[in-house]
């Protein structure tokens, strides 16, 4: 028998008024994962958070944590915790004394509670901070202690609602590395809510695309970047060049709407590679991207696409306005519903 999952949902709809935020999601997120609900503002996706976390009700459909109906329960009598992107840190508290703050309310002992706050900054590495105040701190470190905040009370899932939108970008991607290495250390579920596609993709065992209000498509990082569903996921996860029934037909020599990744579409110089489907084109652009270069081409027949190539010494560089060849790789073409 499949165990419980953490979280299950279904029928979940949210109605606000004449709109529908939420249309009868159904979703299982298994134990001691770490999903990431990705999507547009919009979406649907941080409504969906809201619902799991208790903070909104839903207007049809229910919420069960590990086999519970928690639907109608309040946010405190459900086994979870939320770390939000503004932190929501007490400002007249120690950062101690924040981390410690849901213990408190829980009646823990002064001295219990002391040490299991430590503890949770220990895991965040912040030992030594305890008597600083969050004004003292940098973004990263008040993300931490929030981070810290929500894990103290040991919650059987942590929801994340965007928690590193205000961060800059390489403190980004740091924090990137430790929110997995923590997860994978505790083993507890993690439900990341982010309309970073790369985030995403970094971060996830499985991701739900979310688009007006339902799951487009489910599945693992490099299932949905490989093989995306529809036109939408593979314009909004990654770049894609896609192709309409009619396009594919008259540029491909293919049936059927598709898509393409740019780092599987090449510039021939000499002859194509056997088995590879080839279009004449004109370079519309090129981006420098340090270790890459994005050529921008403009195929016979109307149809722009991005072509990434490495940059290395054996590249011959594009320039705007040449006249070139593109190879595409078949086995590379997703079909799109």
């Amino acid at each position: 028998m499949a165990s419980t999952p953490a979280i299950r949902l279904r029928g979940l709809t949210k109605k606000f008024g004449p709109v529908t935020a939420v249309d009868g999601v159904d979703l299982d997120i298994a134990a001691g994962e770490f999903f990431s609900m990705l999507g547009p503002s919009g979406s649907g996706k941080t409504t969906v958070l809201r619902m799991i976390a208790g903070f909104e009700a839903p207007t049809s459909g229910h919420v069960e944590l590990f086999g519970k109906d928690v639907t109608g329960d309040a946010p405190f009598d459900r086994d979870v915790n939320t770390v939000f992107q503004d932190y929501a840190l007490f400002p007249h508290m120690s950062v101690i004394d924040n981390v410690a703050y849901g213990l408190r309310v829980r009646g823990v002992n002064a001295k219990d509670r002391l040490a299991q706050a430590e503890d949770a900054l220990a895991l965040v590495r912040l030992e030594g901070y305890g008597e600083r105040n969050p004004s003292q701190l940098s973004g990263g470190q008040r993300q931490r202690v929030a981070l810290a905040r929500a894990l103290v009370v040991e919650p059987k899932v942590l929801l994340l609602d965007e928690p590193l939108g205000a961060l800059d970008l390489k403190l980004r991607e740091q924090m990137q590395v430790e929110l997995k290495d923590i997860q994978r250390r505790l083993g507890i579920t993690f439900i990341f809510v982010t309309h970073d596609q790369e985030e995403a993709l970094t971060l996830s065992d499985r991701i739900a695309v979310f688009n007006e209000g339902g799951i487009v498509q489910l599945g693992t990082a490099e299932e949905i970047y490989r093989n995306p569903q529809t036109p939408f996921v593979a314009n909004f996860v990654g770049t894609s060049a896609v192709f309409t029934a009619d396009e594919a037909k008259s540029i491909l020599g293919s049936k059927g709407a598709c898509s393409v990744r740019p780092e599987h579409i090449d510039i021939v110089r000499g002859k194509a590679p056997a088995g590879t489907i080839t279009a004449k084109g004109i370079v519309f652009d090129t981006i420098f991207l340090g270790a890459s270069t994005r050529v921008i081409v403009d195929l016979d027949g109307d149809k722009r696409v991005a072509v990434l190539e490495q940059n290395d010494l054996s590249r011959t560089p594009s320039h705007r306005g040449d006249t070139v060849t593109v190879a595409i790789h078949p086995q590379f073409l997703s079909p799109l519903s």
